[in-house]
């Protein structure tokens, strides 16, 4: 399929360096270009510069996400949470996207060791020592290290 585009040095996302200024990073090619070659992209709703808001754009068949990684960042304020909840319905739809979002290094850590991860939604904690429940909950996984059998 021929492109319509070039994403090679228009995937990038923004970090704040300073209040009034906004910076852009590229991606690394040996990240996008496996991807690419895996996946072969057809969209990108977040090109820099950003012309228009990717979650009011068509998303294609197979998307390539690079969300603003903040919401000040990014039109009509749209961060990554937003850019997560447009991929999950055009899922609905059939499409495939590829989301790059920033992590916690221990989630890396987990994720490169092979953890098996499961949904807890949102946690209610109980407070030790009266019962109580946390008002506000808190998002939650379970990550899984299965013991690996040592070899004898």
């Amino acid at each position: 399929m021929k492109k319509d585009y070039k994403l090679d040095e228009n995937t990038l996302f923004p970090i704040r360096q300073e209040e009034s200024e906004k910076k852009f990073w590229c991606i690394p090619n040996e990240i996008y270009e496996p991807l690419d070659k895996e996946f072969n992209f057809d969209f990108d709703p977040c090109p820099y510069p950003f012309k228009k808001d990717g979650i009011e754009a068509e998303w294609r068949s197979v998307n390539w996400v690079n969300p603003p990684f903040r919401r000040a960042d990014a039109i009509n304020g749209h961060g990554p949470t937003a850019f997560v909840r447009k991929a999950i319905e055009e899922q609905k739809k059939g499409k495939t996207s590829v989301l790059i979002l920033p992590v916690l290094s221990l989630l890396n850590m987990l994720f490169e060791a092979g953890a098996e991860v499961r949904s807890c939604g949102r946690v209610k904690w109980i407070h030790a020592e009266t019962g109580e429940r946390w008002k506000q909950p808190s998002n939650c996984a379970l990550f899984i290290l299965r013991g690996k059998k040592l070899k004898k």
